[in-house]
């Protein structure tokens, strides 16, 4: 009965979209407030049925109802709890109808939120969304049910795949999906003020909270991903390059380029061409990801719904909602104002040149990753585009935008001079400098000394600029007026702090991994030690364990340092008898300048075990400068919406 009622849910879904559609557009087209308040009613339903749909597989998986066939294949009764509300999302069904469920409710969010907008923009923006969702729901329903009933009903049912029973990876693909789908409101409006003809700052106000969150969601699910690989796969590495890495990737890149787009357009009125267009690019960049990870065309440790049928679907999806973005840009965009002009020295300046180089790391990854499929399409030849290429092309242009981003934030808009600018830049100099000197010795590596150089060019940047704005040092300013100022700050002003700092955090992180990390690989028996970077691991005991679902082997390894004991790891090799799979159980010891990681490989009594031991400085810095990041962005939603009163209903 239950999944009966979720089917029905969902045809409902299918059907309320197709009124959302037509009631916003032909209501914002006529500008008839019945027609514009039927497509609002028609998103919050659409979104409380996709919810409850949503709700209803749960409690099925939850109850271990195995006369669904998702429930059969994705689920076994064995399962903790956590993992089998998990499965409900760990699936190419339940993960769409996770997508269906999040982009209703970022359509209601127009719906219940926007009221400050022009209503025939709101129309038409909860229009385009409408046509969104009626896509993604005639996808679930044709290609993808995940209600589907299974006969005979099996007496238990096939498991979950162990790499996906992990608490971090659990909650990965919501946050990760919170950020793809959020960027469809930023192009629902975009697609509305070129349906409109008309864009301001007014639009771009309205745009920004909405890419902020979506930015800080994808944020927060990219960093989960990265941890749940350092620590679950037991490769000792946090970014593999993977295509399906990758194709998460570059709508975050995409989508950073369109934050400080917004900026200029809300604050000067300009870039609103190139503000829509990255709108609309950020989000077909959301679905090309979709597309890569149900199709299977590009092979991927991530990948798995490996079903043609369903990416020629989405493959439509994606060419009608891109294209027809895209040609009505064509059409409408030479009717936008190109704002007001600006100097080369200027905010503005500053901002074109963040863009620039934003908009080629992108391409960089989009190039990397798509190019193997064009030579095997043209040739049938198969060939990997790895961390080398990345390394060449990637890095020196992040590099750049590094420097960019440390005095762009200092200068004013419109012009600027640079003797204005000098002692702040001469600050910064000397403090890269000093520390350029003092990581060259320490560390002993130009390329450390210079990638750590880089993190304190923006943290020192970032701080001079958050300085200024608390107006530390000016003259007649009081250090007991501080608490004031900070709380007088716009919140936006804290984020911006936030974000810059966590990005440079992550970078001294990268460094840290990318030129001092040391590993090292032995068979060892109980009683013998391997050694890395001055730590010696010595395997102590192999023991037996029993978890909820599965049997573990344990090794116990005791590291220390110049004879001094610093921790004991337990790593494990795990065996799930249901799904008869072995993982490999990393275990670490965590510091604040390192951490040092072990894994279990095979091995016996006899022959001993193969052990694989790491030491990594900072990694755990790339992780905490993505949140400090995310972070950021969440502060900077605090008042960002624009207070203007709600445009008045036509009659």
């Amino acid at each position: 009965m239950l999944a009966e009622l979720g089917q029905l849910a969902l045809v409902m879904t299918l059907l309320l979209s197709a009124i959302q559609a037509w009631s916003g557009l032909t209501g914002g087209h006529l500008n008839d407030s019945r027609l514009m308040r039927l497509s609002e009613r028609s998103a919050i339903a659409e979104a409380l049925l996709c919810c409850l749909a949503f709700g209803l597989l749960a409690v099925l998986f939850a109850q271990s109802d195995f006369s669904v066939k998702l429930v059969a294949t994705h689920s076994h009764t064995t399962k903790p709890l956590i993992y089998k509300l998990s499965g409900t999302w760990g699936n190419h069904e339940g993960s769409m109808l996770l997508w269906l469920m999040t982009l209703a409710v970022f359509g209601a969010g127009i719906s219940l939120f926007g009221k400050s907008l022009p209503s025939g923009l709101r129309a038409r923006a909860i229009g385009v969304h409408g046509l969104l969702g009626l896509g993604f729901a005639g996808f679930l329903l044709f290609t993808s049910n995940p209600f589907e009933r299974l006969s005979p009903i099996p007496v238990d049912g096939a498991g979950l795949n162990p790499l996906l029973q992990d608490p971090g990876l659990a909650f990965h693909p919501p946050f990760l999906y919170i950020g793809y789908v959020g960027f469809s409101v930023a192009f629902s409006l975009a697609v509305a003020a070129l349906i409109e003809g008309q864009i301001d700052a007014i639009w771009a106000r309205w745009v920004r909270p909405w890419v902020l969150l979506a930015w800080a969601f994808l944020t927060i699910g990219i960093t989960m991903g990265s941890i749940w690989a350092y620590y679950e796969l037991g490769w000792g590495g946090w970014w593999f390059w993977d295509p399906v890495e990758n194709v998460s990737f570059m709508p975050w890149l995409a989508g950073t380029a369109l934050l400080h787009s917004t900026l200029v357009a809300q604050a000067r009125g300009g870039f609103l061409r190139w503000t829509l267009l990255l709108s609309i690019a950020t989000f077909s960049l959301s679905l090309i990801g979709t597309f890569i990870v149900r199709s299977g065309v590009l092979t991927s440790v991530h990948a798995f719904a490996v079903d043609p049928a369903r990416g020629v679907y989405i493959l439509i999806l994606l060419a009608l909602a891109t294209g027809g973005a895209l040609t009505l840009y064509a059409l409408r965009a030479n009717k936008i104002d190109h704002g007001t002009p600006f100097a080369v020295e200027s905010r503005e300046a500053g901002l074109v040149i963040n863009n620039i180089l934003l908009v080629c790391a992108t391409a960089t990854v989009f190039l990397g990753t798509f190019y193997p499929l064009v030579i095997d399409a043209i040739t049938g030849e198969k060939i990997t585009v790895g961390p080398p290429y990345f390394d060449m092309t990637f890095a020196p242009i992040m590099s750049a935008l590094i420097l960019v981003m440390a005095f762009g934030p200092l200068v004013k808009w419109r012009k600027d001079e640079f003797a204005r600018l000098r002692p702040a830049l001469l600050r910064m100099a000397i403090a890269v400098l000093v520390s350029l000197i003092l990581f060259a010795l320490i560390g002993k590596s130009v390329w450390g000394a210079l990638g750590l150089g880089l993190a304190v060019w923006l943290a020192s940047g970032s701080l001079i600029n958050y300085a200024r704005k608390l107006r530390l040092g000016v003259k007649n300013s009081r250090i007991g007026n501080l608490g004031l100022r900070v709380r007088a700050l716009p919140a936006a002003a804290h984020g911006f702090f936030l974000a810059h700092v966590g990005l440079a955090v992550t970078v001294a992180g990268i460094t840290g991994m990318s030129v001092w990390a040391a590993e090292s690989t032995a068979r060892l028996n109980v009683g013998e030690q391997v050694s890395v970077a001055g730590y010696d691991f010595t395997l102590t005991r192999m023991s037996d364990g029993v978890g909820d679902n599965y049997q573990a082997l344990i090794g116990t390894l005791a590291i220390s340092q110049n004879g001094d004991p610093i921790a004991t790891l337990e790593a494990e090799r795990r065996f799930y008898p249901v799904e008869q799979s072995v993982t490999t159980e990393g275990a670490m010891d965590v510091a604040v300048h390192r951490t040092l990681y072990a894994a279990i490989g095979e091995g016996n009594d006899m022959s001993g075990w193969i052990v694989r031991v790491y030491m990594h400085p900072l990694v755990s810095w790339i992780w905490a400068g993505a949140l400090i990041m995310a972070l950021g962005g969440f502060v900077s939603l605090i008042g960002s919406a624009p207070k203007s009163k709600p445009a008045e209903e036509p009659a």
